[in-house]
């Protein structure tokens, strides 16, 4: 009975020390994925740019809240697993 115990004990624990990765590892892939998505946007826009100078401006703005709504989502998936991290 002792044996089986400390087995679930252990079990606990290494389930525990998953989830916590689990989540870091999904912030972090948060992160990268959102980084990679604005960089993507900011060259599309800068060479679109470059091809139509007279169109800067609306290029821009579109490209200031496309950038915003990629970080608000990804804001909200960190908190995400932060809250599986810490809850």
């Amino acid at each position: 009975m002792l044996v089986l115990s400390l087995l679930l004990d252990s079990t606990v624990e290494i389930t525990g020390l998953l989830i916590k990765l689990g989540a870091a590892l999904a912030a972090a892939l948060v992160v990268f994925g959102a980084a990679w998505g604005i960089s993507k946007i900011g060259k599309t826009a800068l060479e679109s740019i470059a091809r139509q100078p007279e169109a800067a401006n609306d290029l821009r703005s579109s490209m200031i809240v496309a950038s915003a709504l990629i970080e608000g989502v990804s804001f909200f998936a960190i908190v995400v697993s932060l809250l599986v991290l810490f809850v």
